[in-house]
């Protein structure tokens, strides 16, 4: 049983003592019935950190704001039909097994509520609220608790009670409607997003964890969906939309919006809907649960049905595939950056031994990012072009485009992609566009069902211009505030410029920039065969040539060498060990003598003095076996360019691992026209290691595939002036010496007025 409070008094606080000036504000425009609108609405809600911030560590506020905001919007979601459902429940209690139907149908939703609270009636009895507020989660249907249990909540409530936290707590959530008239879902969907960057900034969490912008989303689902218009717009058409890393689900919910809704800004429609009477359905898998429960909760009240909301699994996608054997329409993403895959290893990894029958046949990358992991899980979910293809969106960071080296698990995945051809198009983005990391990041956009003009080709756009003086970019701009390290943003209409560029399909477009009041036309587009990012990496051999020399400063090497060392070594045991040994010994000091009998001029051809060294040591009946032979030749020998080269048995010259290369061939040329024109004037004694051949087609040479972008768009820019750089370093100077006597009272401390 929950203990009663001592004092109420104490639990129960006014609202002045625990509201800020700006809360007050917020209520009183509320009161005057203004709405809220979501950046209020977040403040508000992150008031509470005021309240529970020596009760619970800052890491841990997410603990009690998610779980309870989740509940205020559940609680004025079904506040209109509360009644009916305790009704309907009194009346067919007993009469029906199962009441599933009848409470759905009476709460007009895919969930329901059966206990006699509310927030009003939870606050109305203090003394009990900790129990009855128990007993109002209990009273949710099945699939709305499995949601809730995902937070936790029991061990917060108890925490909250215990710390007389609860009823203030509470009390603060009641005073916010979030009533689907006052907060329309996309809204909803936007204030959860703020309450998880700010939880995300609390924590310091690393780059990639964090959720996309708005502005980016909006983009990708427009990149995913250009130029689909003939298979979006049939009448009574039904979709399928997924995301493997769903988080609250915002890229579901906005490409939904785009086909059926349209995009909106400020309530007004700025783009028009592709198709209102196409019906959309979202699949999507979460491993975060907190983030999973919001997800799932906002998509139970946004689609009556339930449908969407039970589309979203729980659980790592990496080695638990919880829509395995489905594909989709359309495949969005924003897997986390530089994340390592570690937990979900052993699963990867026998997925992949499993071959084509498995997600991740192609290759694995590196165990410390798994980005291309997502890539190939989400083309794995494709739909077969004669059953209509797939076309994704995936952002991620620069290193999937070129990390790893030919054959390699990421070089390996890249040509899959490519000589598939389903590399559509790569976006290069602002920087600073995300709020937890400022890093580059590109768009891959991918198809199985390539337009004609497209087939065999790769579009290129560079939509990453910023001007740092003019503070604003050819697709961005700078924002008035910054949100963490978020300080761009690419509004609409630049938005619809970079996907005109991607429908116009035009090598060389450009975009004309104003600097400094010179215009200046960037190049933006670039289409490239998909051939054009393969090369051959072909291992390049030079002769080993050596002089050999029993001198002095020679000789004591041997000591070194291991086959030597090795004489005076012995297994045995005992006796006959000391024996052996002894004789080792013998047989080292025999062949030191017998090297220090060899006359001490310089050989250059190793061949002549092999031949000295065997006739040497049969005269004097030293036996030289072939590891012992091999180490006086290492240890007297030196390498030396106007020396013989080295041959084998046959022949052959043996190569040098020290002057060992590699070079990398265009897949559009023949590896012996490059090797002629590239290596042979430089070293015109080199040759091709022609036993280094490609797994898949056999052929001389490692195939590899990588995307330099940067390469592509590389606008040459010139240093300032010397005059103006060292203008500039007096300024500084002046700048610190001023500040510095500011702080420190410059007159007393000598320094000068400037």
């Amino acid at each position: 049983m929950t203990r009663m409070k001592c004092s109420i008094s104490r639990a129960i606080p006014s609202q002045s003592e625990v509201l800020s000036q700006r809360e007050k504000g917020i209520l009183r425009r509320r009161e005057g019935r203004e709405v809220m609108n979501h950046s209020e609405i977040v403040s508000f809600i992150w008031g509470v950190a005021d309240l529970i911030r020596d009760t619970f560590k800052r890491g841990k506020y997410q603990d009690v704001i998610l779980p309870l905001t989740v509940l205020r919007r559940l609680d004025c979601v079904l506040a209109p039909t509360k009644t009916k459902v305790l009704e309907a429940q009194a009346k067919f209690k007993g009469k029906l097994d199962n009441l599933e139907p009848q409470l759905r149908n009476a709460s007009k939703f895919a969930f329901y509520n059966t206990s006699r609270y509310d927030f009003e009636k939870l606050l109305a009895d203090a003394p009990h609220l900790a129990s009855n507020l128990r007993n109002y989660i209990a009273g949710f249907s099945p699939n709305m608790r499995e949601v809730l249990e995902k937070f936790d909540f029991d061990n917060t409530i108890t925490k909250l009670d215990e710390a007389d936290l609860l009823f203030q707590v509470m009390e603060r959530f009641k005073d916010i409607d979030l009533h689907p008239d006052k907060v329309d879902n996309p809204t909803m969907g936007t204030i959860f997003e703020e309450l998880i960057r700010k939880f995300n900034e609390a924590l310091n969490e690393n780059p990639g964890e964090h959720f996309t912008p708005r502005d980016v989303v909006h983009l990708m689902a427009d990149l995913m969906l250009a130029g689909d218009e003939a298979r979006l717009r049939p009448k009574g058409v039904v979709l399928t939309v997924y995301d493997p890393c769903c988080g609250s689900g915002g890229m579901l919910m906005i490409t939904k919006e785009h086909i059926g809704v349209g995009v909106r800004k400020n309530g007004s429609i700025i783009s028009p809907p592709i198709n209102q009477e196409a019906e959309i359905h979202l699949f999507g898998q979460e491993v975060n649960p907190e983030t999973w429960a919001m997800s799932k909760s906002d998509l139970f009240m946004k689609e009556p049905k339930g449908r969407d909301a039970d589309n979203i699994a729980f659980g790592s996608v990496l080695s638990n595939d919880r829509h395995a054997g489905r594909d989709f329409d359309y495949a969005i993403a924003n897997p986390p950056y530089g994340k390592d895959w570690k937990r979900d290893e052993d699963a990867v990894r026998a997925e992949h031994e499993r071959g084509p029958a498995g997600r991740f046949a192609p290759g694995l990358p590196r165990i410390s990012d798994g980005a291309l992991l997502f890539l190939l899980h989400m083309l794995a979910h494709r739909k077969e072009a004669k059953d209509g293809g797939s076309r994704i969106a995936i952002i991620m960071n620069g290193s999937p485009l070129f990390t790893g080296d030919a054959g390699s698990g990421e070089s390996e995945i890249r040509r899959w992609i490519l000589e598939n051809d389903w590399l559509e198009a790569m976006i290069a983005l602002p920087e600073q566009l995300f709020y937890n990391t400022g890093i580059a990041t590109y768009v891959w956009v991918l198809t199985n069902r390539k337009a004609p003009k497209r087939r065999g080709k790769v579009q290129l756009i560079d939509a990453s211009h910023f001007d740092q003086a003019a503070k604003q970019g050819l697709f961005c701009v700078q924002m008035r505030k910054t949100l963490g390290a978020k300080r761009r943003e690419i509004p609409f209409e630049k938005g619809q410029d970079i996907l005109k560029i991607l429908k116009d399909f035009k090598d060389g477009d450009t975009r004309t920039v104003t600097s400094e009041g010179k215009a200046e036309d960037i190049v933006v587009s670039k289409i490239f065969p998909t051939t054009h990012f393969g090369f051959r990496k072909i291992t390049v051999e030079r002769p080993l040539r050596l002089n050999f020399q029993a001198s002095s400063e020679r000789l004591p090497r041997l000591e070194e060498e291991q086959a030597y060392k090795n004489l005076a070594v012995s297994r045995k045991k005992g006796a006959a060990k000391y024996k052996e040994e002894e004789a080792g010994r013998a047989e080292q000091e025999a062949i030191r003598k017998f090297l220090r009998t060899l006359p001490g001029s310089l050989f250059k051809d190793r061949k002549e003095f092999e031949k000295l060294l065997d006739a040497s040591a049969d005269k004097v009946k030293v036996k030289l076996a072939t590891p012992i032979k091999k180490a006086v030749l290492s240890a007297l020998s030196e390498k030396d360019e106007s020396a013989a080269i080295c041959r084998d048995k046959e022949g052959n010259p043996e190569p040098d691992p020290d002057l060992r290369d590699t070079e990398s061939v265009p897949l559009s040329e023949r590896i012996e026209t490059f090797f002629e024109r590239e290596v042979k004037p430089h070293v015109p004694d080199a040759w091709i290691d022609t036993t280094k051949r490609d797994e898949k087609d056999g052929q001389v040479g490692i195939v590899g595939y990588e995307i330099n972008f940067n390469r592509y768009f590389y606008r040459y820019q010139p240093p300032r002036p010397l005059e103006i750089i060292e203008a500039d370093i007096r300024t500084m100077e002046k700048d610190i010496v001023r500040m510095l006597a500011e702080v420190t009272g410059g007159d007393k401390l000598g320094f000068e007025k400037q």
